[in-house]
């Protein structure tokens, strides 16, 4: 396994670490349900080293933290996000920034990305709209998905789901899952994962 050697760490460097990036870090793994030796692994690290990274005892070159971000589901941007510790997030509909996905379909994140146990989606679909041609999975996290207006088919795994307004179906994340405006017109759906996995 290969890791920088952490040079001498000063203390403002300590008192950063402590106080931002490894917290993060270990709230964001703890969330996830992952075990130090798990992240270690995947992320191509030792175990001793990770743990003094969570600690504020060294710190990390980007390479390192990207690695180790790419598994908890992170950016490295992220985790110097000084919005990361607000208890409040505030989100206006009419400020929203959405992205587009699937076909005619596009998604609005209502949950900041700093978010450790929930993340939330508003999804809004054209006549004929769906999440992919394929369905597909992500992570192992609880989801659930909740029909604001219009009419969704969901595919999870063999079987298929006809929603109306205020209907809802929840399932594993790691299920493949597919989402399709069955109805002609327009539709409005709500996502909720946790741990965020997506």
């Amino acid at each position: 396994m290969n890791e920088p050697t952490p040079p001498p760490s000063t203390p403002d460097q300590g008192r950063d670490a402590k106080e931002g990036i490894g917290p993060r870090l270990r709230r964001r793994r703890k969330a996830k349900r992952f075990t130090l030796a798990q992240t270690a692994r995947q992320a191509e690290l030792s175990e001793g080293f990770l743990s003094q990274l969570e600690r504020g005892r060294v710190s990390g070159s980007v390479a390192t933290l990207q690695r180790v971000t790419a598994v908890l589901g992170l950016t490295v941007g992220e985790l110097f996000d000084e919005s990361w510790s607000d208890d409040t997030a505030l989100h206006r509909y009419a400020e929203a920034s959405p992205f587009r996905f699937g076909t005619a379909a596009r998604k609005i994140r209502l949950t900041p990305k700093g978010n450790n146990h929930l993340e939330v989606f508003l999804g809004e679909f054209e006549p004929g709209g769906t999440t992919g041609d394929e369905p597909y999975a992500h992570g192992d996290s609880e989801e659930l998905l909740l029909v604001i207006s219009g009419r969704i088919e969901v595919t999870l795994g063999e079987q298929r789901h006809l929603l109306g307004p205020l209907d809802s179906v929840s399932y594993s994340s790691a299920t493949p899952h597919r989402a399709r405006e069955a109805d002609g017109g327009t539709a409005q759906v709500l996502w909720s994962i946790s741990p965020p996995s997506y």
